[in-house]
């Protein structure tokens, strides 16, 4: 059994641990130089803001109600990694989706005791770090994206949900979920899968294999087995475009070596930013992990990761392996042997559709459009001449990027200078 376990309204959430004057009151976390709303609270999805809606177009009243807020992606990624850890404590095996979703595998775990250890695990991540998640229980990672959707919006689950492979309850859920609401489902894909016929999970999961496969994918025809409770995908698989982008691989021996990790975090950065511009998206934010073999005993142990903030949304691979690159010095130890190691483009906006920035001027658009030229060259040279013809080598490490962020709280658990100060009366 492998378990989901996702933050509810993340951002939002890591705000309320430290201000619990927020809780009840509309919040929303702004993008990279306070452009417009990427995290919402329940209560400001209540007043009708939108996922993306540009900061000067909310409505005066809207403004003066809620707490808007920028990007603290230091405060994100910390908190994103503490809950991972207090994850570790209930299964050596963790793996990050993203930087508010973990897989957590139960294999061997008896079935009787599951459900209990579940809900401790939920209770002990409330506990430890102030995050409400919710967690998602199924033989594979597509049902338990559809278990965690229940556990969230069923309240008679009480944040824990359980789903069999061949469970009545299992079939009620899939009989009424969209298709396009499964995970590695497009809207493309779901309207061609109802040109066909099948318009929910359920008749997906009752459609021929080999069929769908032929007219589809080899991930489309993987979805359905794991709706029949078959494990057949992985991360790689399916790193949702339309969210984040993740790039990792495990190595084929362990290695300490610092140059070793540097080239395969340049790999990796280097294939993310490929996906990004075929799929016509821009990065504002990316994580860099790093972890041991959890299962190696006698091996000391650990596993760490980052969130570095761009400075605008951005495709360019120069950005994206310069933060990367950044992102691993911060995490790197000596003394350990690593396995695996990866890079997560996050908060994924199209290309054709992100804010400028409003002082940028004619400077900033020529910048733009010559890293869109020289991506665009890079890209037919590498498809016509063969992958790696043309590749980049290590970023400079002495860039700094200077961000706005005007309303962004302070770092509690990253900054020595911005530790929370406590007054008595």
């Amino acid at each position: 059994m492998i378990a989901l376990v996702d933050g509810n309204n993340f951002y939002v959430s890591c705000e309320r641990v430290f201000d619990p004057r927020l809780e009840g009151r509309p919040v929303g976390v702004l993008s990279n130089n306070d452009g417009c709303v990427v995290a919402r609270s329940e209560e400001l999805k209540a007043l009708g803001v939108a996922m993306g809606a540009p900061l000067h177009l909310l409505p005066p009243d809207i403004r003066r109600r809620a707490a808007l807020l920028s990007s603290n992606y230091a405060l994100y990624g910390d908190m994103s990694r503490r809950v991972n850890q207090v994850l570790a404590e209930f299964s050596p095996d963790v793996e990050p989706y993203s930087i508010d979703e973990s897989f957590v595998g139960f294999d061997g775990f008896p079935a009787a005791r599951l459900e209990a250890h579940c809900r401790a695990l939920r209770d002990t991540v409330g506990r430890w770090t102030g995050i409400p998640v919710g967690v998602g229980v199924a033989p594979t990672r597509v049902l338990a994206k559809v278990a965690n959707h229940q556990a969230k919006r069923e309240p008679a689950h009480e944040g824990v949900c359980l789903l069999g492979a061949d469970d009545a309850a299992t079939r009620r859920v899939l009989e009424r979920l969209p298709v396009t609401a499964l995970w590695g489902v497009a809207r493309r894909s779901g309207e061609r899968l109802a040109l066909m016929g099948i318009d929910t999970a359920w008749q997906l999961r009752e459609a021929d294999p080999r069929w769908v496969r032929s007219r589809f994918s080899v991930v489309m025809e993987r979805l359905i087995w794991e709706l029949r409770g078959r494990p057949s995908i992985t991360l790689d698989d399916m790193s949702e475009p339309r969210q984040r982008i993740l790039v990792s691989r495990s190595f084929g021996r362990l290695t300490g070596d610092l140059d070793e990790l540097r080239a395969a975090v340049r790999q990796h950065g280097a294939r993310a930013a490929e996906k990004l511009r075929r799929q016509g998206s821009q990065a504002r934010a990316l994580q860099v992990f790093l972890r041991t073999n959890p299962f190696l005993a006698g091996e000391p142990q650990y596993r760490n990761s980052v969130v570095v903030a761009l400075p605008e949304p951005t495709d360019d691979s120069r950005a994206v392996l310069e933060a990367a690159s950044r992102g691993l010095e911060a995490l790197f130890l000596e003394g350990y042997r690593y396995q695996k190691c990866g890079v997560m483009l996050l908060d994924l906006v199209e290309a054709e559709r992100r804010q400028l920035p409003l002082l940028d001027g004619p400077a900033g658009e020529a910048r733009r459009d010559r890293s869109r030229r020289l991506m665009a060259a890079l890209d037919r040279l590498n498809r016509e001449m063969g992958r790696d013809t043309v590749r980049f080598g290590l970023p400079r490490r002495d860039s700094a990027w200077a961000l706005r962020c005007q309303r962004r709280t302070p770092r509690y658990t990253t900054r020595w200078d911005e530790l929370m100060r406590v007054k008595t009366a």
